[in-house]
């Protein structure tokens, strides 16, 4: 039951976001749903280039390792860059990132090199580290603090759509359905048309990612059109404006273990879907069509799960309804370790649901109370996504010692348990008296 407390929360609500702000306001939330196409095209691009450059599921995971490298290495200069500048400038700068990374299949395709994929994939992600970091700190600064992690989840509720689309896309687009039996492999190669196969699997990636490219430039554009609020930070004149301190960030506990728990999040989900089509064919025998179709599908179960969770938090502590997701996902992941077949395909598939809360309301607690080391908070829960460069490897690991893709679940589930600990008693924010007395 909803308590008291929450119940006259409730009763005096603050709007979702400050009057005057509504076109800024879409066109970021507008960035979550663009930024999930390619998240989600990585888990496509796995299986299809497993097929395509002939490599192992640890190699292919290398592709979720060169993504979230840029992540990584570029949410810090997205930090510095905006707090100088404006979060505009910073999200302009992201886009074209992100179209020109987009741009760079083509050339990749052509010369048929595994790397240079890597490397386009890397400057996708370094836009995204731009989006990411600005968007989050932009949309969970405009309005009321009481409303932050509510206003976070609803714009972060367009990002499954983005990902469904992604996966989708793929699934019909990149994934031909083709899968040679060994007799078929060796009857192309004594004809010499084998070569010409794996090329053609390979080109099928270049269309949908010139389109996505186009349609993030324009995006581009249209905000460089936009006049855009400055927060309250960035109200101030510049020789005035507190810009915050990096060292003061390790004074803030919650914001430290924040920091942890989307590390952790972002490689449970990342980890989770990289390698669901092949645990659906592992464990069920179906087609990779079939598999691509049940991650779209799980993927619809993570946007309904983020509008639920967005609805709920009117009525629960944002903190606590995340803790018990936790602990159902730690349960779900459970039954995929140790039954898997149908019961585990379906308690993954689950997972998405419940996990869908996470990732927002980490990057919402954990920048709580940070007042002018916002920005610089925000870019390193962001640059904690790099744990989707460590899962997806890690797993292929345990594959490979193992060869048990249910034994390799075993990574998120330590994840999720991490997320609940979090949830319950790590994101309770403590101040430092230090800086709490400098403030005043």
């Amino acid at each position: 039951m909803p308590s008291v407390e929450a119940k006259s929360k409730h009763a005096d609500q603050p709007p979702l976001f400050s009057p005057g702000n509504t076109l800024p306001f879409i066109l970021v939330t507008a960035l979550f749903l663009l930024w999930g196409i390619p998240n989600n095209l990585n888990d496509i691009l796995i299986k299809q280039f497993m097929k395509s450059f002939e490599i192992t599921r640890f190699r292919a995971g290398l592709i979720q390792s060169a993504f979230y490298m840029g992540y990584f290495l570029l949410s810090m200069p997205a930090a510095l860059i905006m707090r100088r500048y404006g979060y505009k400038a910073g999200l302009v700068t992201g886009l074209f990132l992100y179209a020109s990374g987009t741009f760079l299949f083509w050339p990749a395709a052509i010369v048929q090199k595994y790397g240079f994929f890597l490397l386009a994939l890397f400057v996708i992600a370094s836009g995204l580290a731009f989006l990411e970091t600005g968007s989050n700190s932009f949309i969970a600064t405009l309005g009321h603090p009481r409303t932050s992690e509510r206003r976070l989840n609803f714009s972060q509720s367009f990002n499954p759509i983005g990902a469904i689309c992604g996966a989708l896309i793929g699934t019909v687009f990149i994934l031909s359905g083709v899968e040679l039996t060994p007799q078929q492999t060796a009857a192309l190669k004594l004809a010499g048309t084998y070569k010409d196969y794996l090329r053609s699997e390979t080109l099928r990636v270049v269309t949908p990612y010139l389109v996505l490219g186009s349609v993030v430039f324009i995006w581009a554009l249209l905000i460089i059109r936009t006049r855009f609020p400055k927060v309250a930070e960035e109200a101030q004149p510049a020789h005035e404006r507190a810009t915050g301190r990096f060292r003061d960030l390790f004074h803030y506990p919650h914001f430290l273990q924040g920091v942890i728990a989307q590390f952790f999040y972002v490689g449970a989900q990342v980890g989770t879907w990289s390698y669901y089509i092949q645990y659906v064919q592992d464990y069920t025998g179906r087609p990779e069509k079939f598999a691509g179709y049940l991650l779209t599908g799980t993927l619809v179960a993570f946007g309904i799960g983020r509008w639920v969770a967005t609805y709920l938090m009117k009525f629960f502590e944002p903190s606590r309804l995340m803790g018990t997701y936790g602990v159902i996902n730690v349960a779900l992941v459970a039954v995929a370790v140790l039954d898997p077949g149908w019961a585990g395909v379906w308690a993954v598939f689950l997972t998405s649901f419940f996990m869908s809360l996470m990732f927002p309301t980490i990057f919402a607690l954990g920048i709580k109370e940070l007042g002018p080391n916002t920005k610089l908070g925000g870019s390193m829960i962001i640059m904690a996504i790099v744990g989707g460069a460590a899962a997806p490897p890690a797993m292929g690991l345990v594959f490979q010692a193992t060869h048990s893709m249910a034994i390799s679940m075993v990574v998120p589930l330590l994840c999720y348990a991490f997320i609940t600990y979090y949830a319950y008693y790590g994101s309770r924010v403590r101040v430092p008296r230090t800086l709490a007395l400098a403030a005043d």
